[in-house]
């Protein structure tokens, strides 16, 4: 036997030793899949402030359109949309609470950015927002053409923030801009009449329109796209695809009902089921 040999085979030796020490976790470790499986019940992070994503209802219960896609991944889990445990959360800690596992899956309104995706693994995406432009039904303007064509005549409420202006005026170059400290006061300016319009994400649009019937309208232009998901800790494929599946069969498939209801339920607006056939993301 030749000292090379030799080597090798003490070094097989000591490495099957080794392995054999480790618990049999360590050897073959486990998915957050089948943690969440053994335990349960879902950890969900969200927040409980911002309507119609999530929010309390009179009789204190969490609700709303990220609650729901929680509500999605515990029945493809285990039946039961209810089998949730919830963590009220704060913005600033949706990412943290995923890497340090205080959460299983956050669905918080998350936009989806190159720098946070080298912090979490997101999802497939679930919602699409952009900033939209609401009218009184009975308002000087019918739609945003018409604001469009009368250029500074046009006054536009958006919440204050450093971008507002320069936000507004990538749909209505010549419009009047003023400023609002909440979301309220921008609504007030626009019932009024001090506005023609009110500036803000189409979810809040379509929110607020669903509680105020036949008083609003949507203008018919969305611009400043961004992407929501929700978000997981990096480097479990196995869990990862699996709420990737639960959401995508609720957006396409088996659950399609279930995430139609919430759609109308927060945003007012009937879906289209999946046309049948050639799928859908192939097109």
């Amino acid at each position: 036997m030749t000292t090379s040999f030799r080597a090798g085979l003490l070094t097989l030796a000591a490495a099957t030793s080794f392995l054999s020490a480790l618990p049999a976790a360590a050897q073959e470790a486990s998915s957050k899949l089948d943690e969440v499986l053994a335990r349960g019940h879902l950890v969900l992070g969200t927040g409980s402030t911002n309507a119609p994503w999530h929010f309390k209802s009179a009789d204190d219960k969490l609700q709303g359109f990220d609650v729901d896609m929680g509500r999605i991944v515990a029945k493809a889990l285990f039946g039961d949309p209810d089998k949730i445990e919830y963590v009220n959360q704060s913005s600033d800690a949706r990412i943290p609470n995923i890497t340090t596992d205080k959460v299983d899956l956050t669905c918080q309104f998350m936009t989806v950015t190159g720098e946070r995706a080298q912090q979490i693994a997101f999802t497939i995406p679930y919602y699409r927002e952009g900033v939209g432009l609401m009218l009184k039904a009975d308002g000087k303007y019918a739609d945003y053409e018409a604001m469009k064509a009368a250029g500074s005549s046009v006054t536009v409420s958006v919440l204050q923030n450093v971008y507002a202006e320069d936000m507004v005026h990538a749909a209505l170059p010549e419009a009047t801009v003023d400023q609002y400290e909440s979301v309220d006061l921008i609504y007030q300016a626009l019932e009024s009449g001090r506005a023609d319009a009110a500036a803000t994400d189409q979810s809040s649009l379509a929110w607020y329109m669903t509680q105020n019937p036949d008083r609003y309208k949507d203008a018919g232009y969305g611009w400043n796209p961004q992407t929501y998901a929700c978000g997981v800790k990096r480097g479990d494929q196995d869990w990862l695809n699996f709420v990737n599946t639960a959401l995508h069969e609720a957006m396409t498939g088996v659950e399609f009902d279930f995430y139609a209801k919430s759609f109308k339920t927060w945003f007012g607006k009937d879906l289209a089921p999946p046309q049948i056939g050639f799928p859908v993301e192939y097109k």
